[in-house]
């Protein structure tokens, strides 16, 4: 028997009828073997041809069950034939030695479209299984998102924790800012802090990217500049912010997390209203608003964390009695109108010029105060394209600290 060759029973009662059938059907090099009952047939058959006289009523259903079944009858009115039709066998062939190619024709074509049920059955079995795979997938992702994001939101709530009291005054000038993260971690980071009756001390600082990896940054820069704050003793304000830019900028590049910022660190001189500063990169510039007019400070000074061995600026600027000092992130220029870089600055300079409070400003951005990052809550509604943060300090006036 050739094993390649699907196997084809033919179940009939023995005699010269059954031999005639069987040799018809092995004319074209099928392999046949003729049987009498349907428990005879080896469990490998691809197809049975069955005359309609040989099986029973009642066994056709468990017949068709087992096998893909051609039945062959001598006649269309023969009674058999009609209980074969009536179980759900629609293939038959009369007068099957007469049209022994018709029947040939028609084995071939049951054997293939059966084989091609087998290949669809199992496809639906694996996607059932792939279906039920993905499912569990989905379910633990789902679970490890959620952990995610409580993670992530317990870290937005202990990085607001380190910010500064919001519109606090100090030495008669007073500190406000508003901070929306692009997710729940902001890579924006600003401090305002009392060093002594003489000298109050800021820094607002963009940490590139955002998300957690930058939110991590905000927090070294924190626990660095509080460090380097209790060492200080008092001596050359002046010198003081390009020295913490420097010192940061080693400090980045040590750690080899592949981050930089752009950063402004002040010192403000109480006694001679003036501000000892430096700058990293800061984009868009700190603008000083003093009797409606805006004045870009001066200086320029490479990003903090790029480039070893930088030097950066010691600038000073005299503070007129009655000021707004103005820094923004640059993700408030995506908030902005216009085609250029340069457009969009000139426009958020004409908005500062305009606004006496930080609250004009964020609304005249149309910007949510569901975003709004606080002590409170988290961050809700729209989702932003980038961290923004806006700090805005004014004085002289009385200190109410």
């Amino acid at each position: 028997m050739d094993a390649a060759k699907p196997l084809i029973g033919v179940l009939d009662a023995p005699g010269a009828y059954r031999d005639a059938l069987a040799d018809t059907i092995a004319r074209d090099g099928l392999v046949v073997m003729a049987v009498e009952t349907l428990d005879d047939l080896p469990a490998d058959t691809a197809l049975v041809v069955v005359h309609a006289r040989a099986v029973p009523s009642l066994e056709w259903s468990r017949l068709t069950e087992r096998l893909p079944t051609l039945v062959v009858s001598d006649s269309r009115l023969d009674e058999d034939l009609l209980t074969a039709v009536d179980v759900g066998l629609v293939d038959y062939v009369i007068e099957p030695l007469r049209h022994g190619q018709l029947l040939r024709r028609m084995i071939r074509k049951a054997i293939e479209l059966h084989r091609l049920e087998d290949e669809r059955a199992h496809d639906r079995e694996r996607l059932a299984q792939l279906n039920e795979h993905l499912e569990e997938l989905n379910e633990s992702l789902e679970t490890h998102l959620g952990m995610l994001r409580l993670d992530q939101q317990a870290g937005g709530q202990i990085q607001r924790k380190l910010l500064p009291p919001n519109e606090q005054t100090l030495g008669g000038v007073t500190c406000d800012y508003w901070m929306a993260p692009s997710l729940y971690l902001s890579g924006d980071f600003l401090d305002f802090q009392r060093f002594d009756e003489r000298f109050t001390l800021f820094y607002f600082a963009d940490v590139s990217g955002h998300g957690a990896s930058s939110a991590f940054v905000t927090v070294l820069l924190k626990s660095l500049c509080n460090r380097w704050l209790s060492e200080w003793d008092g001596t050359s304000p002046e010198a003081l912010p390009a020295r913490w830019l420097a010192r940061l900028n080693r400090e980045l590049l040590d750690t080899s997390i592949g981050k930089h910022a752009t950063l402004f660190v002040g010192v403000i001189d109480h006694h001679d209203q003036t501000l000892h500063y430096s700058l990293g990169a800061q984009l868009p510039k700190p603008l000083l608003v003093s009797e409606e007019q805006a004045v870009e400070l001066p200086g320029e000074g490479m990003p903090v964390g790029l480039f070893p061995n930088v030097t950066y600026p010691c600038l000073q600027y005299d503070l007129p009695a009655h000021f707004r000092l103005w820094l923004c992130s640059d993700g408030v220029l995506e908030c902005l109108p216009g085609e250029t870089l340069d457009a969009r600055l000139q426009e958020l300079e004409r908005r500062i010029v305009s606004c006496t409070t930080l609250v004009q400003l964020r609304d005249g951005l149309a910007l949510s105060t569901s975003l709004e990052s606080d002590v409170e809550g988290g961050v809700e509604g729209e989702e932003l394209l980038d961290d923004v943060t806006i700090m805005l300090l004014s004085g002289f006036t009385d200190d109410h600290e």
